[in-house]
């Protein structure tokens, strides 16, 4: 490190500060931590970016992406309002299992999708104020309530009993043969 010019070095430490959180860190606390402005923290993000790291921006600050678990993984397909969002990320997340994603496929636009990481009754109760703080709406409001969560769990097991649990609570929709080919 001796040597580096500062820049180079501040970004280094930004990469660890990043690949040490196991949550998202706002520009301003990474702003904090390395005695610079956020505005800097937002170009380093973006050099860093383009050296091929994957940091990934948030609502609640930046990830650094990480190598997937070696956790199975399911695509499913939900519908309902805004209502039932709380009962749909409780379900997945006490019975264990990680709402990785959340996407829908708009017959105009396409196919949108946001991250989520969701894991834990805080990360929900995160997600919900975040959402009622905000003027902005769910994703899943363009298509109807139709949207579709990648969904991360220690084994199958899990992702069985959650979407069991998901269908008896009236939240899972069966995908079309399309979808299942295009989304998955």
């Amino acid at each position: 490190m001796r040597g580096q010019p500062a820049g180079e070095r501040r970004r280094e430490r930004l990469l660890a500060l990043l690949g040490a959180s196991r949550s998202a860190l706002t520009g301003a606390e990474l702003a904090c931590q390395l005695g610079v402005s956020r505005q800097v923290i937002v170009q380093d993000i973006a050099l860093i970016k383009a050296q091929g790291a994957k940091v990934v921006p948030t609502s609640r600050g930046y990830l650094l992406e990480r190598e997937p678990p070696a956790r199975p993984v399911r695509l499913l397909k939900l519908r309902h309002g805004l209502d039932r969002v709380e009962l749909e990320l409780k379900i997945i997340v006490d019975l264990g299992g990680t709402v990785e994603d959340t996407l829908v496929n708009h017959r105009t636009y396409g196919r949108l999708s946001a991250p989520l990481h969701v894991s834990s009754r805080s990360d929900v109760a995160r997600f919900l104020g975040d959402l009622a703080g905000s003027r902005s709406s769910l994703l899943s409001e363009v298509t109807s309530g139709y949207h579709f969560h990648h969904v991360s769990a220690r084994d199958q097991e899990t992702l069985e009993r959650i979407e069991r649990a998901l269908d008896e609570a009236g939240l899972l929709c069966e995908p079309t043969d399309w979808e299942r080919a295009e989304l998955s």
